[in-house]
């Protein structure tokens, strides 16, 4: 992702690239040469310095690696554009704390599509209603290491959101052996992995004699840059708060 919207930026005159960051240790940190870098590019392992030469902050990386981020974008007073997955509460919380100072967009898929697709499946589970079952999978290449994706679990946030129920008490994962039969209302997760898969998802709903299916593949990372750098765009100057995908494609909140 890093390298994808490295270009992304360098593709877009509109866009200046003020630096990026890398581990501690990796073979990046230092000056990197050769595309997609531009020349002279600096790779450094602490987000502080650059939080203080850019206007926004873009984060791809781990959760543990957030709060590190959080702190120098508050500490230089940088936008921040958070696309990093498998984010628990304790991380949610620090973004809500550091949204007190800075402008702060935390999406779990910054693709333009994916948002789009999430506000389907919560008008379709709203209109729909509880007859109909709904099944969340989704397929990511062999190396990502959370699942269900978080695009899975915010598709599915929107389909609890259209009910007007919490997910959390309706949530069905990873079903293996004797499980009985289907829980009626809830929302089940499957998740598969293997080969360069960017990230398909899909979202079905079955009833009575009928289904729906609501899809989306990713074809390369490069929707999820260009994504990443509108929503980068958009939150420039923005005052503090935590804002969504949804907002910059002008969508009011679920």
């Amino acid at each position: 992702m890093g390298q994808a919207i490295i270009a992304a930026v360098a593709a877009d005159p509109r866009l200046a690239l003020a630096g990026a960051v890398e581990r501690a240790g990796h073979e990046a940190v230092g000056r990197a040469r050769g595309p997609p870098f531009a020349p002279g590019l600096t790779i450094c392992s602490n987000p502080g310095p650059l939080a203080h030469a850019a206007d926004v902050l873009i984060d791809f990386t781990a959760p543990t690696a957030l709060a590190a981020t959080l702190d120098a974008a508050c500490d230089g007073k940088a936008a921040l554009v958070i696309g990093t997955t498998g984010l628990e509460a304790q991380h949610h919380a620090m973004i809500d704390r550091a949204a007190r100072y800075i402008a702060v967009l935390q999406a779990a898929n910054t693709s333009l599509g994916v948002t789009l697709l999430a506000r389907m499946v919560a008008q379709a589970a709203r209109a729909l209603g509880p007859d109909w079952d709904i099944e969340i999978a989704e397929l990511h290449h062999r190396h990502k290491v959370d699942a269900p994706s978080g695009t899975a679990l915010a598709l599915g946030a929107a389909a609890a959101a259209g009910r007007g129920v919490d997910l959390a008490a309706v949530s069905d994962r990873g079903r293996d052996g004797i499980t009985g039969a289907r829980t009626p209302g809830h929302i089940g997760f499957a998740a598969l992995r293997g080969g360069s898969a960017a990230g398909d998802h899909s979202v079905l709903f079955a009833g009575e004699g009928e289904r729906i299916e609501l899809t989306h593949r990713a074809e390369n990372r490069d929707i999820f840059a260009r994504g990443a750098l509108k929503a980068a765009g958009w939150i420039a100057g923005r005052p503090a708060g935590r804002y969504t995908m949804d907002a910059v494609l002008g969508l009011p909140p679920l």
